[in-house]
Parts: structure tokens; C-alpha cells; sequence
């Protein structure tokens, strides 16, 4: 195997970054693994007591794709030289890149179950101080992508082959900063960096549409000197497809890939609805109803 074909493995499921299909029993797996995965990312939010759920639960396949197909990461080694670095930009989603990386083996699964109680090493944002796998403590809106920039820069200038991934919300990219960034990238040639928008078409004050209306998006993204991409944000193998696809692009310019999702996917008391960007669970019986709501569910919690 080359230095970048890393092989990943959850249960039965073994692939290399190099495929670029996955058979219908993989294809399974990964949908039990999804499925798992926004199971106790909704138990650890009603746990708290309250969570940025949608968010969250809309990049579940954009992580999982990620983590184990196309970034190069050791979760026995976090902060090795040469990984592949990913900023979530969009930072109160912690959850389920924490659920991600607990599965992954960077850190242990019973963790999960203490989001943002008191003496937790998981707060409700993520942060790179006290998790393992974390690369950027983040949660203030629109300030990823230059920190993702600087580290793509770094790289290119120490002659490192890595890719620096950053998730940008779609409410998110009303911050002006990110259009700053978004400048800075194009002139220094990044293309080494990856940004992807979670496009679920919701934010906190309701529909992007009406809030502040992003389109035309992709041709926001062009203007700004980017190779722009588009996907389901919740298919697998197209999700693989482009994010390779936006790693194969090395003609000088950053590549935006936009990812059509389904804000809150997966647990249908909450689904595609404005409500979902941060619910509150006052007891147990609303905890359950969650819960049940899981589609997949139920499956045994790891904590």
C-alpha cells in the first residue's frame, strides 16, 4: 500500500480511500453506522438538556465519508504531521463530529455520553484543547475558513501533501469574514483546501431564503476565483466522488463542494424544520420522544 492508502474498518465494512464504489452490503453498513451515529448524537443532546440537533445531524454522512474513506488521519497519533486536517467550522455540529471521532477510536465512546455536563472534556462546541482529533476549537461564526486557510497555506509552504477540510454552515456564510477568506484562498493558490457548505436551507430565524438569500451560490463561489462542486450531502457514493474529485483538482484554486442536505436528517420529530437549529428537552418524556424518532433505532448506547 502507498502512504495514502489508508484502510479504514468498521464492523464488517473494509475500504480503501481509493474506491470509488461501495457494494449494497457496504452500503448498509454505512447506513447501520449513520444511523447509530445520529441515534446517540440525539441521546447526548437531550442528555444535556439542550443542542444544536439539525445541524448536526445533516453532516452525519458528510463526516462519516470523510473520516472513513477519504482523510488521512491516525486516531492512535492526533496530532500526526502529515494528517489530514479538518475544521468544523460551524462549530455548535460538536456533536456529531465527536461521535465520529469516539467511533474512529480517537478518544473513548463512554465520553459521549457527558456532552457539556459539569467536568466534561466535550463541550457543546468543539474544542481542540480537550478533545483528541479536534483541530480547531471553533463556535464563533464565520471565523473557520480563515484559520482552515492559514493552515493550508502552512502546509503548502513546509511542502506537506495533506488537505485541510473545513464545514462552513449555510447561515453561517452570511458572515463577511468567510468572503474575506474566501479572497485570501484564491490569491495564494490553496488548492490544498476543501471547504464544504452544509446547505440544509435553514438557520436559526428561519429559511436562508428568507433571512438572507445566498443564491446564486455556486456562482458566488466562482467569482471568488474557487472550483466549485455540488452533491447530495447524503449519498455515499457521490459524496466520495466529489470529495476525491475536489482532492484530484490541483490547478491552483480552492474547491467548494456544496452539499444539498436535510437539516435534523434522520430523526423525524424534528426533521427539515426551523425548530430543529436548537431544541430544548425539559424531561425524560421528551427525551424518549426523540428517541423514537431515530429512524434505524433503537441501538444500544456506548455509555
Amino acid at each position: 500500500m502507498g502512504q495514502f492508502d489508508v484502510v479504514f474498518e468498521f464492523p464488517s465494512l473494509t475500504l480503501t480511500i481509493l474506491e470509488m464504489k461501495i457494494t449494497d452490503s457496504q452500503w448498509k453498513e454505512f447506513d447501520r453506522l449513520a444511523a447509530e451515529l445520529r441515534y446517540v448524537v440525539t441521546d447526548m443532546i437531550c442528555r444535556s438538556g439542550s443542542g444544536h440537533i439539525g445541524g448536526a445531524l445533516s453532516l452525519t454522512e458528510i463526516l462519516v465519508t470523510l473520516y472513513y474513506r477519504s482523510m488521512n488521519v491516525k486516531p492512535g497519533e492526533p496530532q500526526w504531521t502529515d494528517r489530514d486536517r479538518l475544521v468544523l467550522s460551524k462549530g455548535h455540529a460538536a456533536p456529531i463530529l465527536y461521535a465520529v471521532l469516539a467511533y474512529k477510536g480517537f478518544f473513548p465512546k463512554e465520553w459521549l455520553g457527558t456532552l457539556n455536563a459539569d467536568g466534561t472534556k466535550l463541550p457543546s462546541h468543539a474544542d481542540a484543547r480537550t478533545v483528541p482529533g479536534i483541530d480547531m476549537t471553533t463556535g464563533s461564526l464565520g471565523q473557520g475558513l480563515s484559520a482552515a486557510c492559514g493552515m493550508a497555506l502552512a502546509a503548502k509552504k513546509e511542502g506537506r501533501r495533506n488537505h485541510v477540510f473545513c464545514i462552513i454552515g449555510d447561515g453561517e456564510t452570511n458572515e463577511g469574514q468567510n468572503w474575506e477568506a474566501a479572497m485570501f484562498a484564491a490569491h495564494w493558490k490553496l488548492d490544498n483546501l476543501v471547504a464544504l457548505t452544509d446547505y440544509n436551507k435553514l438557520q436559526i430565524d428561519g429559511t436562508t431564503t428568507d433571512v438572507l438569500d445566498l443564491e446564486p451560490l455556486a456562482d458566488k463561489w466562482r467569482a471568488f476565483g474557487w472550483n466549485v462542486l455540488e452533491t447530495d450531502g447524503h449519498d455515499w457514493d457521490e459524496l466520495y466522488t466529489r470529495i476525491e474529485e475536489a482532492k484530484g483538482l490541483k490547478n491552483g484554486k480552492p474547491v467548494m463542494m456544496i452539499a444539498h442536505t436535510i437539516k435534523a436528517k434522520g430523526c423525524t420529530v424534528v426533521e427539515n424544520q426551523v425548530g430543529s437549529h436548537n431544541v430544548k428537552i425539559p424531561d425524560r418524556k421528551t427525551h424518549d420522544q426523540y428517541l423514537a424518532a431515530v429512524v434505524g433505532g433503537p441501538f444500544e448506547l456506548p455509555y
